[in-house]
């Protein structure tokens, strides 16, 4: 199996609960036993959907088409993933009762977000790095000063921090099974008008006395999340975890109609939609409008899962523009904003970060 094979195979078996049609082709190509095991573990880890995979799997009856061993070893670690997730929920939940307390509504963001309100038929299908929350700008500094002064210490052991448009650097509790980001904004700064506190806050959901936002802001946040904070526009590539979110909500609202309030993200946001529907098995549910830039974004999408080599020469590239772009802005910025400028500082006198340097231009040998 190819790469492209493997990762429409893996998308579309995320979808056999809900989608007879791909039920019916998944179980066609199982019964053929020619599906490559290892490079569904592969890409199925590599893009965080195991636990999802083998949920799917298991409640329509198909587990008994895969290896023994490969069965255990998924159910392992869905297992696993089952408990996680409990204790992030309980950390969540101990999460707004303290910030309630504190006059303070959190609106909790993402993975987190999406378990609390209820999205997944099984918790443990879906895979949570850190607890994200958003509260308004004027609860912000309060949020920070709360959460600090019950015992939440930054993860980071640097002593100074890349002034962050969107969030507080990553805070944890010793015991706590997850770090935290508290956020202050949901986007990069370009697109930040557009999608910000006050416009998720008109249309969230309050279940069980925890906040969550409304289905069609879920919905956009989880493609910006990898289109544009991730910067997944300028990759073309696909996000399965991502992508199985964006699936699941498409079933409790219209996309079209989800994304036609916006202007200038809605074509990436179409666009995520649109792969999203080539790759999870034409699924009507992902509607997408047809235009001229989304034909001319799936072609460049398919030539690329296609085509390895060009994918790899493509990805340096960007990462070297997107790199020669952040260092220009964090050097514009320090001209005009003290913040940076003293960050800045701080970063090239910091002989940690010298070392490194030296290490990386060959100057000195690694330790």
């Amino acid at each position: 199996m190819t790469y492209k094979e493997t990762l429409f195979f893996v998308a579309q078996c995320l979808t056999i609960i809900l989608e007879s049609k791909n039920r019916e082709e998944i179980e066609a190509k199982l019964k053929l036993e020619k599906i490559d095991w290892e490079a569904v573990v592969k890409v199925s880890t590599s893009h965080y959907v195991m636990p999802a995979l083998y949920c799917n799997l298991k409640k329509v009856g198909f587990l008994n088409y895969l290896p023994n061993d490969l069965v255990a070893y998924m159910k392992h670690i869905t297992e696993l993933n089952r408990e996680r997730n409990l204790q992030i929920l309980e950390q969540a939940k101990e999460l707004n009762e303290l910030l309630v307390a504190n006059d303070i509504t959190p609106v909790f963001l993402k993975g987190t977000g999406n378990l609390l309100e209820g999205l997944y038929e099984d918790i443990a299908e879906r895979m949570v790095g850190d607890i994200d929350f958003i509260v308004s700008k004027d609860n912000y500094s309060k949020t920070i000063e709360v959460l600090t002064d019950n015992k939440y210490k930054t993860v980071s052991k640097l002593k100074y921090f890349y002034p962050s448009f969107k969030h507080h650097p990553r805070l944890k509790k010793r015991n706590g099974i997850s770090a935290v980001e508290i956020h202050k904004e949901l986007l990069k700064e370009k697109y930040a008008l557009e999608f910000h506190y006050d416009i998720i806050h008109k249309e969230v959901q309050k279940l069980n006395e925890v906040t969550v936002l409304g289905f069609e802001d879920q919905l956009a946040l989880s493609i910006i999340a990898k289109q544009i904070n991730d910067d997944g526009l300028y990759y073309k590539n696909m996000a399965l975890r991502n992508g199985y979110d964006v699936f699941l909500l498409s079933k409790k609202i219209n996309t079209k109609e989800a994304i036609s309030k916006f202007k200038t993200l809605r074509n990436p946001l179409n666009f995520f939609i649109a792969s999203c529907y080539i790759t999870f098995g034409k699924v009507d549910s992902l509607a997408y409008e047809s235009t001229r830039g989304t034909n001319q974004y799936l072609t460049i999408f398919n030539d690329l899962l296609s085509n390895s080599d060009k994918n790899r020469a493509r990805r340096k590239k960007i990462d070297r523009q997107l790199f020669i772009k952040s260092r220009l802005e964090i050097l514009y910025k320090s001209i005009f904003d003290k913040e940076h400028r003293l960050w800045l500082f701080k970063r090239i006198t910091d002989s940690n970060w010298q070392q490194e340097k030296l290490v990386q231009l060959g100057l000195k040998n690694k330790c």
